[in-house]
């Protein structure tokens, strides 16, 4: 498929360059010949509008990628709603108002999978955004995000703006956060699993019965995805990115534990909660579009471990 807007030889700013995503952005991009540009927070705040605009103006991108966001945990998000809110609108509107100015050909906006109501129809649509309540628990993070998306539309129709938006599922894979208490369920299960293999325990323990059903998409794939909806795609509203797929939380955990090489038993902590039954994407828009992932789970697990072991430099056990 030819590309409406080829990257190859195109500078390319990717805003939160350090996390997981911005990271994987930074590699495929520069695999598909682009020149990327990054903005360390120390050179340049993008929560202050007026340096944001001097630093779009200077290096003039032809495209933008807002990966940057503040993020954090259900007890980050419960502390401090207006932090979550504010940072995150804030960072939005300066970085959207001077790829405006600066005249970028085209921008690409990241969602989280929060920005959906809590009790969404399962695969869960694009349509489905706004349609009822949200989870509370993150309820600020999800409505500054929604705003990005709505302020992508707006700029699209007020000004004809080809700025676009992008919705990813949970993602995995080099550059994640590898904390026990502090990280999402893969890496936290890999370095669970991987502190029972070192210690030679008979088991490691999973919270609640294993039966809800979540989707994952490799951090690399989820970076093809969206320098090919950048490439392929342009409209209003946003595309989801993700596997179309989902497996048990006791499916997941085995195949990490196979990952990691732990071969003791997997228990569950039938004390605790479950949590939402299932969280599936409709990816039938992308797939469409031409789209669809390269890395299947078990592959992207064992990779990721890989990455745990250089990433952790040991320390995990």
């Amino acid at each position: 498929m030819n590309p409406v807007f080829s990257l190859r030889g195109k500078r390319v700013f990717v805003a939160g360059h350090r996390g997981m995503v911005g990271a994987a952005l930074v590699r495929q991009l520069n695999s598909r010949g682009a020149e990327v540009v990054t903005a360390p927070r120390e050179r340049v705040d993008l929560r202050n509008a007026d340096a944001t605009r001097q630093f779009l103006a200077d290096t003039r991108p032809a495209a933008v990628v807002m990966a940057a966001a503040k993020v954090g945990g259900i007890l980050a998000n419960d502390a401090f709603p207006v932090d979550f809110l504010l940072e995150n609108l804030n960072i939005q509107n300066s970085v959207f108002a001077a790829a405006h100015a600066a005249d970028v050909e085209k921008l690409l906006f990241l969602g989280s999978s929060c920005i959906y109501p809590k009790f969404a129809p399962q695969p869960i649509s694009e349509d489905a955004l706004l349609t009822s309540a949200l989870e509370p628990t993150n309820e600020p993070y999800a409505i500054a995000k929604i705003a990005g998306i709505k302020l992508a539309d707006a700029y699209r129709k007020q000004y004809g703006s080809d700025f676009i938006s992008a919705m990813p599922c949970n993602l995995y894979g080099p550059g994640d956060n590898w904390g026990l208490t502090s990280s999402h369920v893969v890496p936290a299960l890999i370095h669970k699993a991987h502190v029972a293999k070192v210690e030679g325990r008979d088991h490691i323990e999973i919270w609640g019965s294993g039966s809800p059903r979540r989707e994952f998409l490799h951090v690399d794939d989820c970076a093809a995805g969206l320098t090919f909806l950048l490439e392929h795609w342009s409209g209003a509203g946003h595309v989801n990115v993700g596997s179309g797929e989902d497996v048990t939380i006791t499916e997941l955990a085995q195949l990490v534990m196979k990952a990691v090489g732990f071969r003791g038993a997997l228990r569950h902590d039938l004390s605790k909660p479950d949590g939402t039954p299932r969280k599936l994407m409709d990816v039938s828009r992308i797939k469409a579009i031409g789209w669809a992932p390269a890395i299947d789970l078990a592959a992207g697990l064992a990779a990721s471990y890989q990455a745990f072991l250089t990433e952790s430099r040991g320390k995990a056990a």
